[in-house]
């Protein structure tokens, strides 16, 4: 227990200092090791292991194709599309945000990624359109993290790493409830636009105007087909079908849309190694700790002592949302996955929970940590695009966030939500 306040305590104060989570939560881990004697040798070993392994490749090469697809106009071709499909209805535009980025959140994998990359194009015209900055900026957030729900996600290949369940599995598990949670958000965002007459931006499309904007938008449309799809078939591995997208991103950017050239290319290579450093940096540090807290018995202890306070398989789920829900203020997703769900792991054979519903329902929990400040990293980026700051735009994201959790009730008390897909895909046997 001394041993586990020690580390804990480090963690948390270099937090509160002002360090970069990946630095505090490395030092934390490093000190434990050179305190206790576990072997100065086991930091370059396990350095090494934690990035060292086939699955994460998958994450640069999903972000660099992200980063393609944005800089070649892609997401501004989705978005007119279904603006044109949503119409004038009440809220149309905001709606619209909603859909796209849960759209493009099958393209990037990445929270941030997708509020800078659809914030981008909705949070202006929303303004235009009379919808107040802050409440543009806290639903185009929102809606962002369904990025790491919806496949393709970062959060479920670090889980996959973690755990050894199939990304392909966890991918095809984070379908239905991506979309109950973005049918949340729908409600939430037509409730808030008919109190303050927020409309669309336009009349509904005709036929023709519908059939030119998704003839100009199919190729963005296939992208997550393919990806998804050299999967589900068979043909590829997740870490495969990442570098397919990329190769495909550069076709439909250089050939299709022209819309590629040096300079984006140049620039989005830029944008992936900053982001799969960091992400990797992370996930190094963050390894290093957990195997800290492993082998001087905290993870043992503490998940002995969560099976003595929830006593029924339910009461274990609502506490671990409950924990992951608290933790998402302070900590980013990749962080939690390593620092407390090794905790958790060892309870799910005692419980009889299925690892890939938990996987799933531990990720929708982690999305609500991406616009819950402090930290809230989505938030974080849309407020940036309307220049304010987070506690100036987080007045706007609290019902959003109470929707989160109603949706995150839902899937944590029909698990079938999550297995139904990769069971019936045969991609998955519980």
């Amino acid at each position: 227990m001394s041993a586990a306040l020690i580390l804990f305590g480090i963690f948390i104060l270099l937090i509160v200092l002002g360090a970069p989570i990946g630095t505090a939560i490395g030092v934390a881990g490093v000190f434990g090791i050179l305190k206790y004697d576990l072997g100065v040798t086991m930091i370059a070993k396990n350095f090494s292991a934690g990035i060292a392994k086939f699955p994460l490749i998958a994450i640069p090469f999903f972000v660099l194709e992200g980063e393609l697809l944005s800089k070649g106009g892609l997401a501004k071709k989705i978005s007119n599309f279904i603006i044109i499909l949503v119409g004038k209805a009440r809220g149309g535009l905001a709606m619209a945000a909603v859909v796209t980025a849960a759209f493009w959140g099958a393209i990037s994998g990445s929270g941030p990624a997708t509020a800078a990359a659809i914030g981008l194009i909705f949070i202006p015209a929303m303004i235009e359109q009379g919808y107040h900055d802050t409440f543009a900026a806290s639903v185009v957030a929102a809606a962002s993290g369904l990025a790491i729900i919806i496949p393709p996600s970062i959060a479920f290949i670090v889980y996959g790493n973690i755990t050894g369940v199939s990304v392909g599995a966890l991918f095809l598990g984070g379908i239905l409830p991506g979309l109950v949670v973005m049918g949340f958000f729908l409600i939430i965002t037509y409730i808030i636009s008919r109190n303050r007459n927020y409309h669309g931006i336009q009349e509904r499309g005709s036929g023709k105007e519908i059939w030119h904007a998704f003839k100009e938008a199919i190729w963005a449309i296939l992208a997550p087909v393919i990806i998804l799809g050299s999967i589900y078939a068979g043909i590829a591995t997740p870490t495969e079908s990442a570098i397919i997208s990329v190769f495909y991103s550069l076709f439909v950017g250089l050939f299709v849309y022209k819309s590629l050239g040096k300079k984006e290319i140049i620039d989005s290579l830029i944008g992936t190694a900053v982001t799969s450093a960091v992400v990797m940096f992370v996930v190094t540090f963050a390894g290093i700790f957990s195997i800290t807290e492993s082998t001087l018995g905290i993870i043992g202890a503490a998940g002995n002592f969560v099976v003595s306070v929830a006593k029924s398989p339910i009461a274990f789920l609502l506490l671990v949302d409950l924990v992951l829900f608290i933790a998402g203020f302070f900590l980013d997703a990749i962080s939690i996955l390593y620092v407390i769900m090794p905790i958790f792991l060892p309870v799910l054979q005692a419980f009889k929970i299925d690892p890939l519903f938990f996987g799933v329902m531990a990720t929708v929990a982690l999305a609500i940590g991406q616009i819950t400040p402090p930290v809230a990293v989505n938030l974080y980026v849309t407020s940036n695009l309307i220049k304010k700051s987070l506690d100036q735009t987080s007045k706007d994201i609290w019902p959003y966030v109470a929707f989160a959790v109603i949706g995150l009730l839902v899937i944590t008390l029909l698990p079938k939500l999550s297995l139904l897909i990769p069971i019936a895909s045969k991609l998955y046997t519980p």
